[in-house]
This record gives structure tokens, sequence and C-alpha cells, in this order.
């Protein structure tokens, strides 16, 4: 029945590795003889909590996550994070913000709701956020309580190939295109965050990872739901967590463990990138929009300069068996997310169908 999958480059919901697929098909009705399906059991069920503290497990395990930190399983998506960040982050209200694209713009305008000092660090807007601020130009205070980035830009197809120094200021990250993709220091962050939709379980599931001493310091007023502290004490359970999407966190991890861990991951995702940027510098038609420097391993967005041409582009790929290559409605153009689950034959397909598409319309 999977001959008739197409090639998802969504750049979210984006594809789930069909193994973990056929596993959940496996088990919908019947979760290892429970006589139910995941989707129905009670959370607070023994077989339940059996798959919420493996798919806690394997997240340690896999990402190598230090013991000081804790590990939520939380919803309302990166967004919710927005604000939830700085309610539970500021403590003098002084916070930096480093805007490479739409989502840590947003993360700095939700901010500036709630602190009282919310500093631009860094922005690359002039440029239509085409890379990523050195080191060197980045506006850092030392007595700020925390500094904000995106790692990945999914829209503009940018990301940090550096951690940024922050001293002894903790700094926030907005995983949620890149996580998973390859090893990460976790020690050199204090809180980390990401929706599932891209790299470990469908829509509906946002993972944050916090080093423990950040937790217990809610500004005044912050809703009981959106405190560190509260979720942690209940284990991600203060309400119904999303109980499905954990599920399948934990057959994503198991997978990822399967084929070798994050390094194996990353030589994986490296492969299938250099294949289309490598068709993308070779072109006389295609150009790459991100800086040679910043190109995000996830997100490869591109384009031919004209809009018709492009439209084209992207219809003659639906034909083709690809779906999702327009690119994000705020820029155009195409983009190709190559998330995880992306098989390499799928990248490769992409290529023969952009050089077939070059040939025929210089």
């Amino acid at each position: 029945m999977f001959e008739q999958r197409i090639y998802n480059f969504s750049a979210g919901p984006s594809m789930l590795p069909v193994p973990v697929l056929q596993k959940c098909a496996d088990e919908m009705l019947n979760y290892q003889g429970s006589g139910m399906s995941v989707m129905e059991m009670s959370h607070r069920s023994k077989v339940y909590d059996e798959i919420i503290v493996q798919a806690e497990a394997l997240f340690r395990e896999v990402m190598q996550i230090p013991d000081n930190y804790k590990v939520l399983f939380l919803q309302g998506g990166a967004s919710t994070q927005f604000a939830m960040v700085p309610m539970n982050l500021l403590r003098t209200g002084k916070a930096d913000y480093v805007v490479t694209g739409q989502f840590s713009k947003k993360a700095y305008q939700e901010a500036k709701k709630i602190g009282s000092d919310i500093h631009l660090a860094g922005s690359t807007e002039s440029t239509n956020f085409d890379h990523v601020p050195t080191q060197e130009e980045l506006d850092l205070r030392p007595d700020a309580d925390y500094v904000h980035i995106c790692l990945n830009n999914t829209i503009f197809g940018t990301k940090w190939h550096y951690i940024p120094d922050t001293g002894n200021v903790p700094l926030v990250a907005d995983m949620s295109s890149c996580i998973l993709s390859e090893p990460f220091d976790v020690s050199k962050f204090g809180l980390i965050y990401a929706g599932a939709q891209k790299n470990i379980a469908p829509a509906g599931l946002t993972v944050v990872i916090i080093r423990e001493d950040l937790a217990g310091f809610t500004l005044p007023g912050t809703p009981t739901m959106l405190d560190y502290a509260v979720q942690i004490k209940n284990s991600s359970m203060y309400n119904t967590p999303p109980c499905y999407p954990i599920y399948v966190c934990k057959l994503v991890l198991e997978w990822i463990k399967e084929l070798g861990g994050l390094e194996a991951m990353k030589e994986r995702n490296q492969k299938k990138a250099a294949i289309l940027y490598n068709v993308l510098d070779e072109s006389k038609l295609f150009r790459a929009v991100a800086a040679p420097v910043d190109r995000s391993m996830m997100n490869v967005t591109f384009r031919t300069g004209n809009e018709e041409l492009d439209a084209k582009f992207v219809k003659e790929s639906v034909a083709a068996g690809f779906s999702n290559l327009k690119g994000h409605r705020s820029v155009g153009g195409m983009r190709a997310s190559i998330y995880n689950a992306m098989p390499l034959e799928g990248v490769e397909k992409l290529a023969v169908f952009m050089k077939d598409f070059e040939a025929r319309n210089l």
C-alpha cells in the first residue's frame, strides 16, 4: 500500500517514518494486548504511564540530556512558548532576542507584551532574513535574564551553525524545525522548546527541555497551565496530555535509535541537503535563497526569479508525485523541507525533476 505514498516536502505537519506509521497501524485497535487504542486509554492508566515514561527516557538517551534538565510534554505549540518563556524566565524584566525570521520575530513581539526591557540584540530583517548574524554582530547584555534565538528558520531556510556565547545568561532556543536532526550539546542551553510536527510526532505535542534551576520563578498572574514548575511537579500531567502524539514520539525515538542515533541522523540529513544544494549551485535557472554559510539542513529555499515560472514548477511537481514545494505565502518561491523522515530517494527524485524542469524552461 506504500506504493501510493507521495514525497511530502511540507514544512509541517510533515512526513513521519513509514515504519512508525506501520507500527501505529498495527497497534491502532489493540495496543499491546490492552484491548484498546492508545487514543482511547486513560492517561492515568498503568499502560499509558509506561508509554510516557519510555518516551521521556528515550528523549534523554537520544539527545543525551543531562540529569539536571527536565523534559516536558506540553501543548499549545511553539507559539505558546513565545509567552510561556518570558512568564517563567523573566526576573528583572530584561531579555535579549535575536530575530532571524518570522517565528523569532513573533517570539520577540510576544515577549515585549510581558517584559519591561525586551532588547533586540540582533536582526537580519533588513536583508529579508537571508542569513544569521555572527557572534560579533550580537548586542548581548550580561545582565539579561535570558537570550532567545530560533535555531533553524523554516520559512527562510537558514540555520545557526554555531551556538552563540551568552556567558552566564541562559540561552533559550526554539528548535521546532531542527530538533533530533543532529546532536546538540543540551548543556549549552537553559531551555529548548520544539513543536512536534516536523521531526518528532504529529501536531499537538510541544516538547520543552528546561534546566531545573530556571523553573519556579513565574511572574504574578501567570496561568497555572503555563507554569513550568507546575508541569514538572505533575510530570506533564497537570491535565490530560496529548496522549497519542506522545506515543508516536516514543516510536519515532525508537526509530532514530535503531538507525544509529543522532550522529547517523546528521550524516543522513547532510547527504540529503547536499544533493539539493549541489543542484542549486550548478543551476542556471534556480538560485538558493539563503546565504551559503547559513543554509539550513532541514529547509531548502529556492526560486527562479520569475513568479510565473515558480508557479509552473510547483504545479508540475504535484503531477510528478511531490507535494508542498510551494514556498511560504510570505516569501513565495519554493521550499523543500527534508526533515528526518524524508527518504534519500525522495530527495534524489526531486533533484532529477529540478534538472529536467530546468532543461525544459531555460
